[in-house]
């Protein structure tokens, strides 16, 4: 009995080898970076489905996935595509390696870095919000429009830096800081639905947050004037605001940032790969 069954567990592992292939070339179109904070778009048959090492993606009826990589993401990923007879292609995707700005600053006040506790239960409470509101799904494909800049200025930061006081890292920087003076206008930059907008939060000030299908969200951050509410529905570049320096800024700036649910993306492979259009 024993015999028979470990021979019928190697004949189920064979068939499940035999069923995975290399994948051709054209089975699936990919554009963006391939890269940690690389935003991705890729088109398939809408018969098939797809997976992300063990992440199973949506399909839209049109064959497009999207998905995107963490600012620590490194190494080999895996994508999975299976046709509708069952059977399983891979591709793998290496990711090209990142370096990011650190910045050591030693000797600052702790009471300058570190908030009170009353400021930081307002600031939890603020992030599950702004959490809530990125975990919106539509079957929307508005990012596959040709992007466009929110504002112009000088850009003063980048995704990815990171600043180290008194021997404590900080969050990473996760946007593109675009500095212009106070009252710029900032422009959406594809269309979608206005999901977030608070005109005074701790760490962010002025907040929007746009959805864009698919679990793609912008955030506009720093805002002097937040002039669009919830649920208001936007073409690519209607004005929802303008630059300022509210919450923790130390200047006028836009801090614009790019989401795929809570992957948090970088703004200029956004810019850098999708300002024409992608399929």
């Amino acid at each position: 009995m024993r015999k028979l069954l470990a021979a019928a567990l190697i004949l189920a592992f064979s068939l499940n080898i035999a069923n995975l292939h290399a994948e051709p070339a054209n089975l699936i179109e990919l554009r963006g970076a391939k890269t940690a904070g690389g935003l991705l778009i890729g088109k398939t048959a809408p018969s098939n489905q797809v997976k992300l090492n063990d992440q199973t993606l949506k399909v839209s009826a049109e064959g497009i996935v999207v998905f995107g990589f963490e600012r620590d993401a490194q190494g080999v990923q895996t994508l999975t595509i299976e046709l509708a007879d069952g059977t399983q292609y891979q591709q793998l995707i290496e990711l090209t390696p990142r370096e990011y700005q650190i910045d050591r600053v030693e000797g600052v006040p702790q009471r300058t870095v570190t908030p009170d506790p009353e400021q930081v239960a307002r600031a939890r409470k603020e992030a599950a919000a702004v959490w809530q509101a990125r975990q919106t799904q539509t079957d929307d494909l508005h990012f596959l429009t040709p992007v466009v800049a929110p504002a112009e200025g000088r850009i003063s930061g980048v995704y990815g830096s990171q600043r180290i006081f008194n021997g404590e890292p900080r969050n990473p920087h996760f946007g593109l800081d675009v500095a212009a003076p106070t009252g710029t206008p900032v422009k959406v930059v594809w269309p979608g639905e206005v999901v977030f907008a608070d005109p005074d939060l701790f760490y962010s000030g002025g907040t929007i947050i746009v959805n864009h299908g698919f679990g793609v969200t912008t955030t506009y951050i720093h805002l002097s004037a937040v002039d669009v509410e919830v649920g208001q529905q936007l073409e690519q570049g209607d004005v929802i605001g303008a630059i300022g320096a509210t919450g923790r800024a130390t200047g006028p700036h836009l801090d614009w940032r790019v989401n795929w649910g809570n992957v948090r993306l970088d703004p200029a492979l956004v810019l850098e790969h999708f300002e024409q259009p992608i399929f």
